[in-house]
């Protein structure tokens, strides 16, 4: 039988585990007491209510949005060497696209272990989507260019740390020319970590930058729940709602924060304060409906589960979950049908494409086994996950032989 928790919670990350973000030339393709800071300012009427800093103790990082798009020495030098000797023969736009994206320049990797900022992606030459927009974003604004970002609308990529699920969305940034240069017939350019193919096609919404700094914030405060460092979560939580007050998955993850804590009283306002402002929310929706399901409430809870059911034609990996469960009894056939089923309906993630490879393994089909271990060598999220997947891949092709 497949064991599920009883209680899973849904976070969303953004620029988390797509695999489709391995793009472009590279393999490029969810506070109390700030430490550091005496005297940090309060945080909007809004957010105030559902936040207990005194439930919480000091955050264990320093957590200053200056930091995030902070230009280091070595950029710095990066730029004076090699983005302005392309930026002379190309203009600055496209001197500073190739620069940071031709093949053979800082060959930069796709990695969601973390959410870097800008120095830090660029001293790693890896980060998440996010990381990279906000490490271009950093060189452009070095260079005077005008910067602006979207969040683009894709298909929902969702992955499992535990009971934690995952939900990955998707920003990119657009360079325009320097505002003194209104004669200038130099074109915007959107950087985005996605095939051509895809970017082109994508429906996308302009956001403020407090947003990006919002999503980041998010986004660490996420990634210190997975690591079960919960003041620092709260902390980061604290710092996105500060930053941008109506930023909803902010409340989702501060929610999320409350339940592991064992609020659940808060976690419930913070949920419902989401679903106040979109009744949609589908995240929020399960999550409380967790809550009162986990608290005995079962004719709220199911009421909610109706609702999503609803919004929902298939729960997040619930054919991932199917398929799992056949591979435990052995139903190889099943198994795989159910992940093709997966991929094709959610897209073919690292474990989604892992599982279906193992399931054709197991059929006696080598090659097209092959074909999908591969792609989660490729689409592996850090470099220590494509080790691995690479060792499997080597396993198989020795053994299929």
């Amino acid at each position: 039988m497949l064991h599920i928790k009883v209680m899973t919670l849904v976070v969303t990350l953004r620029g988390g585990r797509l695999a489709a973000c391995r793009a472009l030339s590279a393999t490029l393709a969810l506070l109390i007491a700030l430490a550091g800071c005496a005297t940090a300012p309060p945080p909007p009427p809004r957010a105030e209510a559902l936040l207990h800093d005194e439930l919480f103790a000091p955050a264990s990082v320093t957590i200053d949005a200056a930091e995030i798009f902070a230009v280091s020495e070595p950029m710095k030098q990066y730029l004076r060497t090699e983005i302005a000797s392309q930026a002379k023969r190309n203009g600055l736009q496209d001197g500073l696209v190739a620069a940071l994206y031709s093949r053979g320049q800082l060959k930069l990797e796709y990695d969601s272990s973390r959410t870097r900022t800008a120095a830090e992606a660029f001293d790693a030459r890896a980060g998440n989507c996010l990381s990279l927009v906000v490490m271009t974003a950093a060189f452009a604004k070095e260079l005077g260019l005008q910067v602006r970002y979207q969040s683009a609308y894709v298909d929902e990529t969702w992955s499992r740390n535990g009971n934690l699920l995952l939900r990955s969305g998707h920003v990119n940034v657009t360079l325009g020319p320097k505002l003194q240069d209104r004669a200038s017939r130099a074109r915007a350019i959107t950087i985005d970590f996605l095939p051509s193919h895809e970017a082109q096609n994508l429906r996308a919404a302009e956001i403020p930058e407090q947003t990006i700094v919002a999503m980041f914030m998010n986004n660490r405060a996420v990634e210190a729940i997975v690591h079960g460092q919960l003041d620092d979560a709260y902390a980061w939580t604290r710092a996105a709602l500060q930053r941008s007050p109506d930023f909803l998955p902010a409340y989702n993850t501060l929610g999320i924060v409350y339940t592991r804590r064992g609020h659940k009283g808060l976690a419930e306002a913070s949920f419902r304060h989401v679903l106040e402002r979109d009744p949609k929310h589908t995240r929020a929706m399960a999550n409380l409906a967790e809550i009162y399901a986990g608290d005995g409430r079962e004719a709220e809870a199911a009421a909610l589960r109706a609702d999503l059911a609803r919004l929902e034609r298939e729960p997040p990996l619930h054919l991932y979950n199917l398929g799992m469960a056949a591979l435990q009894r052995m139903d190889y056939q099943a198994a795989r049908d159910l992940f093709a089923r997966e991929a094709a309906r959610s897209g073919y993630s690292t474990e989604v494409s892992y599982w279906l490879g193992v399931s054709l393994y197991l059929l006696g089909e080598h090659e097209q086994a092959s074909v999908y271990l591969k792609h989660a060598m490729e689409s592996s999220a850090t470099r220590s996950e494509r080790e691995l997947y690479s060792a499997k891949l080597a396993r198989l092709k020795s053994s299929a032989h």
